[in-house]
Order: structure tokens, then C-alpha cells, then sequence
């Protein structure tokens, strides 16, 4: 078993930046793609950005390329999103996943373990 735990979700400003954490336990998850997916109310879960398990390739929606930033230290057991210039519509609940293998996907099909979810809210 795998636990994930997200940290760093809050409010801020459009325009601001917040960096979220996940912390794994249980498991080591080297070798293993971390991904971040939004929900927000009434619509399904989002890709957010994916990272493999060496951290050599990267993946991003199209929605916060050159804004987000997904990063890993697997010494720690910990991946990050740092979200740069953030916009009301990035307001969601945030969450991190594990992948069943190495590669990225976009699909939250592609991922067994999930953590609780941080809420972002961005106000204008």
C-alpha cells in the first residue's frame, strides 16, 4: 500500500503562486510516474502534469504549460507542483497520484494510488 498526502493547496491571488507538495509513505515511489490531476465541483478529474519515475520526461495540460512546474525528489518520496501565475480558473481540488508504471499518462486510469486532495482556490 501507498499513501499519498498533499499539502499546500490555500487561497491566493490571481497572479500568485502556491507550490504543492505530496508526500508518499509506505512504499518508495521511484520507478514509479507521480501525476496531478484537478477536480473541481460537478465536472470529471483533470490531467494536470505527470512525471516518470526517473524524472527525464514531463507532461503538461495544455492549460498550464509555461505556468506549472511538476518536480520529484524520490530521496524525500515527494513530488511537486509549483503553480506560477495562477488564474481563477485554476481553482480546484488538486491531487496527486501514483502511476501503475514508469510512463506518464494522462489518463487518471493510468494511476492505482490517489492522495486526498488540497483545495486552490485563485480569486480575482
Amino acid at each position: 500500500q501507498v499513501q499519498l498526502v498533499e499539502s499546500g493547496g490555500g487561497l491566493v491571488q490571481a497572479g500568485g503562486s502556491l507550490r504543492l507538495s505530496c508526500a508518499a509513505s509506505g512504499r518508495t515511489i521511484s520507478g514509479y510516474a507521480m501525476g496531478w490531476f484537478l477536480q473541481s465541483p460537478g465536472k470529471e478529474r483533470e490531467f494536470v502534469a505527470a512525471i516518470t519515475g526517473s524524472g527525464v520526461w514531463i507532461d503538461y495540460a495544455d492549460s498550464v504549460k509555461g505556468r506549472f512546474t511538476i518536480s520529484r525528489d524520490n530521496a524525500k518520496n515527494t513530488v511537486y507542483l509549483q503553480m506560477n501565475s495562477l488564474k481563477p480558473e485554476d481553482t480546484a481540488v488538486y491531487y496527486c497520484a501514483r502511476g501503475r508504471d514508469w510512463g506518464v499518462r494522462r489518463s487518471a486510469g493510468g494511476y492505482d494510488y490517489w492522495g486526498q486532495g488540497t483545495q486552490v482556490t485563485v480569486s480575482s
